[in-house]
């Protein structure tokens, strides 16, 4: 008997961090695994490209092969307030430096070895559940036309705002712009004397930049601002950084001599960090889908790789039959909770610091006189090893 290539036990929508992990997970305990992403591998996204050592277990068992990579281990913080005062502190667990281009590349990889059906160039339209059947169909367009696809379960992993977000008219999408979710971030890689094992970041007026080394002796630049600070500089990226990155000394300096290794930066608008559900329309929401850290907290890979085991936790009991849906979807939404919700508000807390000339000053020099208090802060935006 031919299988039946549109029908599987598992549908992803989105093949970032998150939705390849979970592929993984349940590839390796033989369930059907179709996966969708709108590009191809290896592609350039908007991230910081740090990951905490909470990971590193967790992505070798995955069949990641990081010893061998030969990635930047970094242990060191500073911080610099929007005229330069600067704070340096050890990092109490620490991380590595990858960037997406390469990580997510040999995910894919590894997923596709292990029997997912990876489609890429595939953006899928919609995601509707049956009640009456209990199935999903997944409406995807392609150059090889619009096909429908069916899955006993769907998991969506399609980043921080997408389509679906908007036709579903998920909640975050409906709020007027404020200071959660009115966001764009800009994002380089570079080459730059910056300390192999120390993550910066730099504040500037309505936003911070941070840096970090990956791979191949290069780092990552990326930072996050206000929609409103670009339109203030006639939306022109340039402009920005040289009339409100530039008053940062130590961001002024980067820009001027530092090789830049991209044509142009990659942009992404309409980033937000308020309260998103983890699950919708019956579909379990992993990694940004389902709420965006903070990037000042450096951690928003991590919580994409936990949310996926935690997401496949439930899965997993509900192909076996052990749980129905409801269960499924309560126990991952109180799972979720538990894992996360501090780390979230936490960081929305540390933001509000963050991006002010006074109170990045206050922030610096607290942290500069009473240091004691910056190992429990970067705790709480952190987990630990699962």
């Amino acid at each position: 008997m031919i299988p039946n290539k549109s029908y599987s036990d598992i549908a992803i929508v989105g093949g970032g961090l998150a939705g390849l992990c979970f592929a993984i997970q349940a590839a390796d305990k033989g369930y059907s695994v179709t996966l969708f992403e709108k590009e191809n591998y290896p592609h350039h996204k908007i991230c910081g490209e740090y990951i905490s050592m909470e990971s590193w277990e967790f992505l070798v068992r995955l069949g990641l092969p990081l010893a061998e990579v030969d990635l930047p281990i970094i242990n060191q913080l500073q911080v610099s307030s929007v005229n330069g005062k600067l704070f340096s502190h050890a990092l109490p667990l620490g991380g590595f430096g990858i960037s997406r281009y390469k990580i997510d590349s040999l995910l894919a990889e590894i997923a596709v070895k292990k029997g997912v059906q990876l489609f890429t160039q595939t953006k899928v339209n919609d995601v509707v559940f049956n009640e009456s059947t209990e199935e999903f169909t997944i409406h995807t367009q392609s150059s090889n036309g619009n096909n429908e696809w069916k899955a006993k379960v769907a998991i969506g992993s399609f980043g921080k705002r997408s389509n679906i977000d908007v036709q579903w008219k998920r909640n975050f999408v409906q709020q007027k712009p404020n200071k959660l979710n009115n966001y764009i971030g800009i994002k380089y890689h570079i080459r730059y004397k910056h300390p192999i094992g120390t993550i910066a970041l730099h504040n500037f007026e309505n936003g911070y930049c941070g840096m970090s080394k990956i791979e191949n002796d290069k780092s990552c630049l990326c930072y996050l601002t206000t929609a409103q600070n670009l339109k203030d500089n006639n939306n022109s990226i340039k402009l920005l950084e040289e009339n409100i990155l530039h008053k940062n000394p130590f961001l002024k300096d980067i820009f001027i001599n530092a090789e830049f290794l991209f044509p142009q930066p990659i942009a992404i608008s309409q980033i937000s960090f308020q309260q998103k559900q983890s699950v919708e329309n019956h579909v379990l929401m992993i990694g940004d889908s389902a709420g965006s850290i903070t990037p000042l907290c450096g951690n928003g890979m991590s919580m994409a790789m936990h949310a996926s085991k935690l997401a496949f936790k439930q899965v997993d009991l509900f192909l076996q039959k052990r749980i129905n849906r409801t269960d499924i979807e309560a126990q991952y939404q109180q799972a979720w909770k538990q894992q996360f919700s501090t780390r979230l508000a936490t960081g929305r807390l540390i933001q509000s610091m963050f991006g002010s000339v006074i109170a990045s000053n206050i922030l610096v020099n607290t942290m500069n006189l009473f240091p004691f208090l910056a190992t429990p802060l970067i705790k709480a935006t952190h987990g630990k090893t699962f």
